[in-house]
Order: structure tokens, then sequence, then C-alpha cells
């Protein structure tokens, strides 16, 4: 498979170098440095790449190639270097292999392979920093209606977003909105009975939580996803808290602006929530999609997926689809294999040259 050989070894040399959100830097310089060895012109942005298909005609539609070049950091638990890609020809292995190490090698290694042939639409390949933390300067920027696209007139009409899926393409994906819960009480002496306890009215309004059901059930994701992951209260055993912090986190459909939970959830609880960011909302193909005409033609299995991505900083039609699997993400011995790469080249190179076939204007 043309340019796999390359793409895998740019993946081993990208695992050797720690990039996580906000400290990118160096990574971007390999990645940088590797697409002007193999002569791929190309830009780089406050941290994200950007390269055109030659010919690009800001006349004709556009379709992105989407992947993120950063990592959480690493966790506990690797039975052996994370920084170690390993020496099995078969796997990569290491800290952002699997997400998103392996979308960002099969994307690069199609884009190659695609970016001097006559298309009916400009190819874009986008691969953006700051995913893992939503960073203003990552796909929030290069999507945005006022940012790095925008302004060269390159947004895109369709975008594959490259993510750890199994193979198979998403067509929708859950939103996150983290609130930060406080219950407020008043100290006092635990013996004496004093005081109004602020872990008690935490638990009542973590019940509450715990029972709630939303209304609206999505046709293709279900019930909102809501969990209370985090409880802190008290500062010796014989005093009667004043306060008491709780996490919860809430995974929406696209039934729920953020704003509409808040307002519904707020109304439940005694305690004040806080949110920490409004603007991870759920996405979902556009109706009609040809993208999801393409993948279903191809007998791509499509799903709906539960975690986030850069796609909902896009705005465009799209679906979400990569190598490895969403549950070696952010977990020890993190590792994506060489036959999933070379799927995902597969896969991405078939959606591509039939996607044309699938429009109706």
């Amino acid at each position: 498979m043309k340019y796999l050989d390359d793409s895998i070894e740019l993946l081993r040399r990208m695992v050797r170098v720690p990039s996580p959100s906000f400290e990118e830097a160096a990574v971007v310089d390999l990645i940088s440095n590797a697409l002007r060895d193999w002569g791929v012109p190309h830009s780089v942005d406050r941290g994200n790449i950007l390269a055109v298909s030659e010919g690009f005609d800001p006349a004709r539609p556009t379709l992105a190639l989407d992947a993120h070049i950063d990592t959480v950091p690493p966790c506990e638990g690797y039975s052996f270097d994370p920084f170690d890609p390993g020496a099995d020809p078969a796997v990569v292995r290491g800290l952002g292999s699997n997400d998103d190490g392996g979308s960002v090698a099969a994307m690069v290694s199609v884009f190659r392979a695609l970016r001097s042939e006559p298309l009916p639409f400009n190819l874009l390949l986008t691969l953006c920093c700051e995913e893992e933390r939503s960073g203003p300067d990552g796909a929030a920027w290069v999507y945005a209606p006022d940012g790095l696209l925008s302004s060269r007139g390159m947004l895109p009409r369709w975008a594959i977003v490259g993510e750890p899926t199994g193979l198979r393409a998403a067509t929708s994906e859950r939103g996150l909105l983290v609130l930060d819960g406080e219950a407020h009480g008043v100290a006092g002496h635990a013996a004496r009975g004093e005081g109004v306890n602020a872990l008690y009215i935490a638990l009542d309004d973590i019940a509450a939580l715990r029972a709630h059901r939303f209304g609206r059930v999505s046709p293709v994701m279900g019930e909102v996803r809501l969990s209370v992951t985090q409880i802190q209260a008290g500062t010796a055993h014989n005093v009667v808290p004043d306060s008491c912090r709780f996490v919860v986190d809430v995974r929406p459909t696209e039934l729920y602006s953020p704003e509409e939970l808040l307002t519904e959830l707020q109304g439940l609880c005694r305690s004040t929530l806080v949110p920490r960011r409004m603007g991870n909302r759920s996405s979902a193909s556009f109706p009609g999609s040809p993208l999801v005409r393409t993948v279903e033609a191809l007998g791509i299995p499509v799903f709906s997926s539960p975690t986030t991505s850069d796609w909902m900083r896009m705005g465009c039609d799209a679906v979400k689809l990569g190598p490895g699997e969403s549950s070696r993400s952010h977990r020890p011995d993190e590792y994506v294999t060489r036959d999933e790469i070379a799927g995902a080249i597969k896969m991405y190179t078939d959606i591509i040259m039939n996607l044309y076939g699938n429009i109706v204007e």
C-alpha cells in the first residue's frame, strides 16, 4: 500500500515525542519536517498543520481530512515506557498511538497519494492541536467562521474526522457538559448537632440528579447520560461541613443545548451548578448526507459515538472514522496495529473516490 511504511515510521517517531495539549511544538516540527521531506507543501499556524491539494479552486467544494496531534498526559499503570513505540512491525504502541496518531498516519498517507489527483472537489488536510483540552487555538480557531480556513476561503463542505472508531463510521457523537456543583451550609460542632450539613444537601441533590430522566430521547443516541463523578467535603471528623463540592459529567444528545440542560438540572438542585464550558455540543451528520450514503454503499458499519472530538467545531457535514479503538484511549498500554492503519487508508481512499457519485445538489 502506497506510503504505508512511511506513515508507520512517522507514527513511531511521533510516539517518542511528548505532545500533551498546549505543548505540541516538538511534534508539529516532526510532522512538518516529514511533510517537507516528502515534498508536501503546507503551513503551520498556531500549532496546526494545513495542507491543500494541488490546483485548489475556491469555486469547488472541499473535503477535509482532520485529525489531532496532541495527547493526554501519560496515565499510571503502563507496563512499558509510554514513549517507546516498540519494535513489533505489526503494532505501534505507546501514548498517542491509538488516539490519535493512527488517524494522523493514515490521513497523511491518503493525502500524499491523492493530493495531485484530478478530483471533482478540493482535498484538505488539517492536523490540529489542543483537541484533548478543547483549546482556543486548535480546531476551535481553524474551523471558526472568522478563523484560519475562512480567512483563506477554504471552509470545507464535508469532513472526515479521524478518531479511533474501530473502522466504523460515527454519524453522530455526544457532546460534553461538565458541571461543578457546590452545596452551601453552616459549620457547627458535630457533637452538639449544630449547623446545616452541606454534605447532606449535596447528597440529596445527587440523588435527584441520579433519578432524573430527560424527556427528549434521541432516535440516534438515546437518552442524555449523566454521572456524578467526584465529591469533596469536610475538614475534620467533628465539624459539620459548610461546603460540599461535586462534579457532574453530562453527555448530551443532539436534542438538547447545554443551556437547556443547565437550566433543567439547576431546577432540581439547591446546590449551585456552574458549567466549565458551554461549547462542547453534540454533533451529527447532515440529513441526506452524501458522506453517510457513501459509507453505507461501501458497507462500512455506522454507529453513534459516545465521545466528543473536533467535529463539534466544524459546522459542516461530517463522519468520524479511524483506526484503533476508543476503549484503548486514555488508558495504559495504548496501541494501534498496522492492519488497522492500512484498513483506514483503504476506507478513506474509497470514500474520497466514491463521494462525488453520492452528492445530490
